[in-house]
């Protein structure tokens, strides 16, 4: 590595100028990287999303669910396949394994459905592969001063709507509420048997009316010209005034207007609206964009003054704070780091020159990531954070080499060389072992890979940036800023040799002290509650309001609005919009729910007010009857909780009903449970009409129900130069069963009731039908903390399946249960996370084994580990935080960070062998490099120290647990390291040691 620092000093021009040129392309990258809030990853899941107007759930499993389950069963990759029949929709959820490539997935599955026959009643299937580019940038409200009328509707679709597209980096513009207006056709029945007209009359009044067709070429006044018969309606009168009979219009019949869906509300602060969400394409800068969309919506106003344009949800708002945040993080980091070596050296000038490293790697960084393609989000910027100790920590060795030298030899260009060659060594191998740890991240699975992928980039540019610096510019500097200056002596501390000489006579008092603490740490781990990552710092407030799926829709809004209006007059609320019913936009997301479920998201002006706010909500929980109404803080990446999953799968409905009550039954005395529920909560009357076949067709009975019973679509007309729909209302509103047993029905003997074809029987049955993989099953959610996930996880399988002498549930024939959710993606990420941190010790143990050319002293090295564990076991239980998956990410990184010590401590040893004993080589190292191991150790612990006061932001894998796992680590193993590496060393060297040292003992003998 000499080789650098020789290039350097013989091109200082050339470094000067690099430096320099450095400098400015890290400041043109920071400014140019894209900024998004999550890298790029894509969910091993494709939804289908089928809606399907006045359809039961079993109606939807049989004819719409059985169908698409079929056709999707043999695509590539398909790991499997969930599925949800619900009143009016069936959604689909096909599971990949994590290594499969997602678009191709998908454009496989929408293949596969277009073969599929599904019955005309229902819509068109609706594929949706999400992934984190789909995280919504802006979320834009737009209401009107005199209303949302098809007008205004229409006005937002033809101007805002185009205007936002053409925003340079704007991918994509949803449009929420945006439900079109339609022509209602609602005959009476009376009036049209008076008239003597039939449903089939009213049906085909629209039968060829709106066409244009060619009827032919005719030489016309000498001319070769074209003939058409054009047919239009553009206006409601010329609907009613179509003849549906002789002297019969429609409008004598029925009665024709414009209305909008009944079924669905979006409103915006109290008010009918429309809502946008606007994502960004992957090259572009979320915080630029959206501060563009800011501007965007003040012209909108300033423009239209009907129009009222107001930006709901910025993520970029949320992006730039956890940006600034991250870099104050940086900042404070980089500020301690610079105290720390201004305590240890005492100079101004050597203190600068250690420091230069910091901004000079992380400009290369922001260049290589650049390059690389990665975005600056909260994990690049965590692994900045995380990085930014240990990014002087090369510097320091230098330095302090050279500073050291500086007392007992001349200053010149060869004395800083081979200052910097004589720990060249040292800090290479140490910072390759850092990089090393992180090349296994390829072993991860699917998202969790995705995740750690930048933050390990990151890290491993820094790291390889700051030895390039330490290697180049720190020896020029010092060379420049130190000829002439004058240092404070530093004298090795002789209380610490005698301290490492008592160590290694007394070798099997170090050792046995240290496996007592490592077997210690070893078992507390295996007690300790283990928890799942804890992103609960809220960016809004989500409630729910749920009604039983029989309540009427008009009950259904009334209570929605009740509600709202309750919220919005509570105090610190900035925003709130809601949601009302399944929309095709909302399909579009793979979002599908009850049809009688409100959604509300809640703004505040200071998020301070979260807990106050969800009292207020809470508090109204019994005010709205059968509704069940439910409130939590949220964040951009969903709701904060910990759930674990219960899957009960047998062929007996009776029998799955029966494990569920005893699995939920024995769940709900548990300490720790917050909340237990199921998907079969919710049970709907169902009547159904059997007929008997001798008296009539199903077939031909179901479609004459359909017709009379819901809205049917007659065509379509240009109603105020838009395209609008035109629907039959159903014929007929039961209201009672003996309605719908004397329902009229056309047989070859004429019209008789219902009743004389069918049965009609009546029974409660689940709103929704659940499948996975074919098998009817029934899912128990557990809601749990974080922190107890593993503690929970282990009780719940206790109760289901027993454990020692404490027996199971007796479980009927044919009933199978799983237990995954939270803790089955907690034990993969601990799985993979583990295997990383094998894999990262081998590569480890290889780069030792070259640097060092032998085995004993890598072997030595590694046993820093066993005293890292000790520290960062130890830092966990003074601190009470679980184990999650991001502390282990930090053991990860300890793995690189702690056998730096060690690698600089016994080079030393080693470059000593060549002219002292072992002994003598040993004890001279550790107080010589004990400075130097001190100083790095304790930069990078300070510079980690913000982030063990912090919250969480969303997302982000730089947590607290991860710093206490760090700063707990390394502070004991730096402290054992000069301790205990010494006599595992002297040990492993233990015949050798013993035959210098009784020679020396001898030679002093004949001397005397």
């Amino acid at each position: 590595m000499s080789w650098f620092t020789k290039w350097a000093f013989g091109n200082k021009a050339a470094v000067t100028f690099l430096t320099v040129l450095l400098l400015i392309i890290g400041l043109v990258s920071y400014r140019t990287l894209p900024m998004e809030f999550f890298p790029a990853a894509d969910q091993p899941q494709v939804t289908v999303i089928v809606m399907g107007q006045g359809t039961d759930s079993r109606t939807m499993e049989s004819q719409v669910t059985g169908p698409i389950e079929s056709a999707v069963s043999g695509v590539k990759g398909k790991s499997d396949i969930y599925s949800t029949s619900g009143d009016g929709f069936t959604k689909v959820d096909i599971m990949f394994d994590s290594k499969t490539d997602m678009k191709a997935a998908k454009q496989e599955v929408q293949e596969a459905l277009n073969n599929t026959a599904l019955p005309q009643n229902v819509s068109k299937p609706t594929v949706v592969q999400l992934n984190t580019s789909m995280i919504p940038i802006s979320d834009i409200s737009v209401t009107f001063k005199d209303g949302l009328t098809p007008e205004n509707t229409d006005f937002a679709k033809k101007e805002i709507l185009p205007f936002l597209k053409d925003i340079k980096g704007v991918a994509n513009v949803q449009t929420y509420g945006a439900s079109s207006a339609y022509v209602s056709i609602k005959t009476d029945n009376s009036r049209m048997a008076e008239q003597k007209v039939s449903l089939q009359n009213v049906m085909g009044v629209l039968k060829g009316q709106n066409l244009s067709m060619a009827v032919g070429e005719k030489q016309i006044s000498g001319k070769s010209s074209n003939i058409k018969v054009v047919g239009s309606i553009d206006s409601l009168d010329q609907i009613k005034g179509l003849k549906v009979a002789e002297n019969v219009t429609l409008s004598d019949v029925a009665q024709v207007e414009v209305k909008k869906p009944q079924d669905t509300l979006t409103r915006v602060n109290g008010e009918d609206g429309l809502i946008f969400i606007v994502t960004k394409d992957s090259l572009s800068n979320a915080v630029t964009i959206s501060n563009e969309i800011k501007e965007a919506t003040k012209e909108i106003n300033k423009k239209y003054d009907n129009v009222n344009a107001n930006v709901l949800i910025a993520t970029a708002d949320m992006v730039e704070t956890s940006v600034h945040t991250m870099m104050k993080e940086v900042l404070l980091g980089a500020l301690f780091a610079t105290i720390v070596v201004m305590l240890f050296l005492r100079n101004i000038r050597s203190t600068l020159i250690t420091i230069v490293s910091i901004p000079l790697s992380l400009c290369l960084t922001l260049f290589l990531l650049a390059r690389s393609g990665v975005t600056l989000n909260i994990l690049t910027l965590g692994g900045v954070a995380v990085a930014v100790g240990r990014l002087v920590d090369d510097s320091i060795v230098v330095i302090e080499n050279i500073f050291r030298k500086m007392q007992s030899q001349k200053f010149s260009t060869s004395m800083v060389i081979d200052a910097t060659k004589e720990v060249g060594t040292a800090i290479t191998s140490s910072t390759l072992t850092t990089v090393a740890v992180f090349l296994p991240i390829g072993l991860v699975s699917g998202g969790l890979q995705d995740i750690i992928l930048p933050f390990a980039l990151t890290i491993t540019y820094s790291l390889l940036a700051s030895l390039l610096v330490a290697l180049t510019v720190v020896p020029l500097l010092s060379y420049s800023l130190l000829k002439k200056s004058k240092l404070p002596e530093h004298k090795p501390s002789v209380k610490f040799a005698s301290l490492v000489r008592w160590s290694l006579n007394h070798k099997w008092v170090i050792l046995v002290i240290s496996l007592i603490m490592f077997g210690g740490s070893i078992g507390t781990y295996a007690a300790m509650p283990k928890g799942a990552v804890n992103n609960s710092s809220a960016d809004f407030i989500m409630a729910t309001l749920d009604f039983p799926n029989d309540t009427p829709i008009e009950t259904v809004k009334e209570k929605t609005l009740e509600l709202e209006k309750y919220i919005g007059d509570l105090e610190h609320v900035k925003d709130l919009f809601i949601q009302l019913g399944n929309t095709e936009d909302a399909a579009k997301f793979g979002e599908v729910k009850s049809p009688t479920s409100a959604t509300y998201n809640i703004l505040l002006d200071d998020k301070e007010y979260t807990d106050t706010i969800l009292k207020s909500i809470t508090s109204k929980k019994d005010s709205f009857g059968s509704g069940k109404l439910t409130a939590g803080a949220s964040s951009m990446m969903g709701g904060s909780k910990t759930q674990i999953i219960i899957d009960v799968i047998g062929d007996d409905i009776n029998k799955l009903e029966r494990a569920t009550g005893d699995i939920e039954d024995g769940i709900k005395s548990m300490k720790g449970v917050e909340k237990v529920g199921t998907n079969q909560d919710a049970k709907k009357t169902v009547y159904s009409l059997l007929v008997d076949p001798e008296k009539g067709n199903p077939e031909e009975i179901s479609q004459a129900l359909y017709g009379m019973l819901n809205r049917m679509p007659l065509g379509t007309m240009q109603l105020d130069n838009q395209q609008t729909s035109i629907y039959l209302e159903p014929v007929l509103e039961p209201k009672t069963p003996q309605d719908l047993e004397n329902i009229p029905l056309m047989t070859k003997s004429g019209m008789v009731p219902a009743s004389s074809l069918a049965t009609l029987v009546k029974e409660e049955a689940s709103t929704y039908q659940y499948r996975k993989n074919g098998d009817t099953y029934i899912r128990i959610t557990v809601d749990v903390k974080p922190e107890q996930l593993s503690d929970m996880n282990a009780k719940i399988n206790e109760l289901v399946f027993g454990k020692g002498k404490t027996k199971g549930l007796d479980l009927d024939e044919g009933i199978e249960v799983i237990i995954g959710g939270a803790s089955t993606q907690q034990a993969e990420d601990f799985s993979d996370l583990f295997t990383i941190m094998l894999v990262s010790i081998g590569l480890v143990f290889l780069i030792m084994i070259i640097t060092f050319k032998t085995f004993r002293a890598p072997i030595a090295i590694l046993c820093t580990l066993p005293l890292a564990a000790i520290g960062a076991i130890l830092a966990l239980l003074i601190s009470r935080i679980p184990v999650d998956p991001t502390g282990l990410l930090g053991a990860l990184m300890l793995i690189g960070i702690v056998v730096t010590n060690a690698i600089v401590l016994l080079d030393r040893v080693k470059q000593n062998e060549k002219t002292m004993i072992i002994r003598e080589a040993i004890v001279e190292a550790a107080t010589i490099r004990m400075r130097p191991i001190l100083m790095t150790a304790v930069a990078t612990i300070c510079a980690m120290l913000p982030m063990l006061f912090k919250k969480a932001e969303t997302g982000s894998l730089v947590s607290q647990s991860l710093a206490v796992v760090v700063i707990g680590g390394l502070t004991v193993a730096t402290l054992l390291t000069l301790i205990v590496i010494p006599v595992i060393y002297e040990l492993l060297h233990f015949k050798k040691s013993k035959k210098q040292r009784l020679r020396g003992f001898q030679s002093d003998n004949m001397i005397a």
